[in-house]
């Protein structure tokens, strides 16, 4: 059994919490820190499933809508009360583009998202800055003023060119790798709060 297969702290914590997934704990330490998230807003989870993230803000933000994307179902059980929207389907159909101006615009983006992995690191990293720029460009057309944007990225390539874009759309940026990312992650997260675009 490999160290990935087997449960690690994290992993039993969600199980135990009702989460489907350790993740969860990634945007928990965001939030502690930072307070990004707020109640009484509206917040759009890009890649979703399995539905940890979306979960993480449904129970702990009174009156907050959700609005859901990804390929796969969610594995979640949604509270009651909760106002969540969910597009199974690609994010970066015409489809899903009408279904998001339709719920937007949102105060806070998220995205725990990853492309499909080879296990080699240059493809890998490739695939993460082409996903990531395609999700930062969502952002642009969906986030609100004075909104937050925060995503996953793989270290190792590109990630400073979207560190750079970054830089022209938030007031503030950090980059950030939370505890609950493996310690031999490419993971790192991208945060973007105050958004306000140099045009």
């Amino acid at each position: 059994m490999n160290k990935r297969s087997k449960p690690d702290h994290y992993t039993l914590k969600a199980r135990k919490s009702g989460y489907p997934a350790r993740s969860v704990y990634k945007l928990e330490e965001i939030q502690k820190r930072w307070k990004l998230i707020k109640k009484n807003s509206a917040v759009l989870d890009v890649g979703a499933a399995p539905g940890s993230w979306t979960l993480y803000v449904l129970k702990n933000f009174n009156n907050t809508s959700v609005t859901a994307v990804d390929l796969k179902p969610l594995e979640i059980k949604v509270p009651d009360s909760a106002k969540l929207n969910f597009y199974q389907g690609d994010i970066f159909s015409q489809e899903a583009e009408q279904f998001l101006s339709q719920q937007g615009p949102y105060n806070c983006i998220l995205s725990d998202a990853a492309p499909s992995t080879t296990g080699n690191r240059l493809v890998d990293t490739s695939r993460s800055f082409d996903l990531v720029s395609r999700i930062t460009d969502l952002a642009e057309k969906h986030l609100s003023a004075g909104g937050c944007f925060i995503v996953k990225i793989f270290q190792g390539g590109d990630e400073k060119i979207i560190l750079r874009r970054f830089k022209n759309l938030f007031r503030d940026v950090k980059t950030f790798k939370p505890k609950a990312v493996r310690s031999d992650s490419m993971e790192t997260y991208l945060i973007g709060s105050g958004y306000a675009p140099v045009r």
